[in-house]
């Protein structure tokens, strides 16, 4: 499959300007990113690609910066040597848990030991949000749960949840790239009992589960929070995260209209994952 790469050069150089790039980019139909020194380098299909798109959002960017790009045609690459020669090292969250790719050595000892060998797909655990949500997970109580994870990518937030003793668990991403790299992770990971399936919120109809995850960005959330809760039984607990602390409010607002009510909060460098439960 052709892809599309645009480079983006920002200047000056801020990380937490390339988080924020990386957000709305993914909101125009982006799926994968890697930062690097000055910008970042983004992937969307050849079919879903549109510069048009591009232009508005730089032009209403919410902060200073000057931001030029690149667009080149590529074909299918190597997504792990990418990431290797460029970005992903291994992580550990909540001391509990070590993230890494099948190609590290030397991996720190954590109780819960994952492989991740990303393509193009977001969920190596060293974005805020995906560290996010994984910290909560460790403090859950899962066993014999079942849980939806909205959004899978690489299907890491599943497979933590299973190793965790979550049971009837349904990984959904609308990226072709991600179901196939989340089926090829939970088979490194020897976990079984992880349905994957690609999609949207049109296939939850009918479902019931536990928990929820959702980390995917704001629009998506506010446009299907209402297919998440009816997943839930009374109790049943949304997470969500991908949005920033100001949008808050918004989160709050549609889940109240749904029968959810917002716990808690947790917060690293703006980015949030709340949690609501069912009334």
């Amino acid at each position: 499959m052709d892809n599309i790469e645009v480079n983006f050069i920002i200047e000056p150089y801020e990380e937490y300007i390339s988080d924020v790039l990386a957000s709305e980019l993914g909101e125009i139909g982006f799926d994968s990113f890697v930062p690097n020194e000055i910008g970042l380098d983004a992937y969307i299909s050849k079919k879903s690609f549109d510069e048009s798109k591009i232009k508005n959002l730089l032009s209403d960017f919410p902060f200073e910066a000057s931001i030029d790009y690149k667009v080149t045609q590529i074909e299918s690459k190597n997504w792990n040597e990418e990431w290797e020669k460029h970005y992903f090292e291994p992580i550990v969250i909540g001391n509990d848990c070590v993230i890494h790719s099948s190609f590290h050595k030397n991996v720190p000892k954590a109780n819960y030991d994952i492989v991740i060998d990303p393509k193009m797909a977001f969920g190596t655990g060293h974005h805020e949000t995906t560290s996010l949500v994984i910290g909560q997970l460790l403090l859950m109580d899962l066993k014999g749960k079942t849980l939806l994870d909205m959004g899978c990518g690489t299907a890491v937030l599943a497979i933590l949840a299973a190793m965790r003793g979550a049971k009837g668990i349904v990984a959904i991403d609308i990226d072709t790239w991600c179901t196939e790299n989340s089926i090829e992770n939970i088979a490194i990971n020897h976990i079984f009992g992880i349905d994957v399936r690609l999609g949207g919120a049109e296939l939850l109809d009918g479902s019931h589960f536990d928990i929820v995850l959702a980390n995917i960005n704001r629009n998506i959330l506010l446009a299907d929070m209402e297919q998440y809760a009816n997943c839930l039984s009374v109790g049943g607990e949304l997470y969500m995260s991908g949005f920033y602390n100001e949008d808050i409010p918004l989160i709050e607002a549609e889940a109240n209209r749904n029968g959810l009510k917002l716990i808690e909060f947790n917060e690293k460098n703006n980015w949030v994952v709340v949690k609501t439960v069912k009334s």
